[in-house]
């Protein structure tokens, strides 16, 4: 999560939503993304979806089976459907999302018996350092 935190400051200074994401199999990171709307102005680059995109680049596969994704705030809807059509094993994540975060504060999304792969979650890793940097964020803007 140390990493994700990191890449969430880059974003923080590049004037992005500071949310950092890595995928690690076998204990090593594949994939690594940080929030990058505004700067490719693409409202799919999100960190999770940059880091998908990496991990899958570099394994040469777009199933990240027996991969796992670190994030520092709880995914939305589009990024947790990602996650589960990767195939990735599990998320954890820092900081709940308590207006668009998909899989706790407003939709259980990863526990609908629809969905042909189950993800495993948990968060709070890293929740306060991630909380704060996103309010120091959006006081800036104010």
């Amino acid at each position: 999560m140390k990493t994700a935190m990191q890449l969430a400051q880059e974003s923080y200074n590049l004037g992005e939503v500071p949310v950092g994401a890595i995928v690690v199999k076998n204990n090593e990171i594949i994939g690594r993304g940080r929030n990058t709307v505004i700067s490719d102005n693409d409202v799919t680059a999100h960190a999770e979806i940059n880091a998908i995109r990496e991990a899958s680049k570099m394994i040469g596969n777009y199933r990240l089976v027996d991969c796992n994704m670190f994030v520092t705030l709880e995914p939305c809807h589009m990024c947790a459907k990602a996650i589960v059509d990767a195939r990735l094993n599990s998320i954890i994540f820092a900081a709940k999302e308590p207006k668009t975060g998909s899989i706790f504060s407003i939709d259980n999304f990863f526990e609908k018996k629809v969905l042909n792969h189950k993800v495993n979650y948990k968060f709070g890793l890293f929740e306060e350092d991630s909380s704060k940097l996103l309010k120091d964020f959006f006081e800036q803007r104010r």
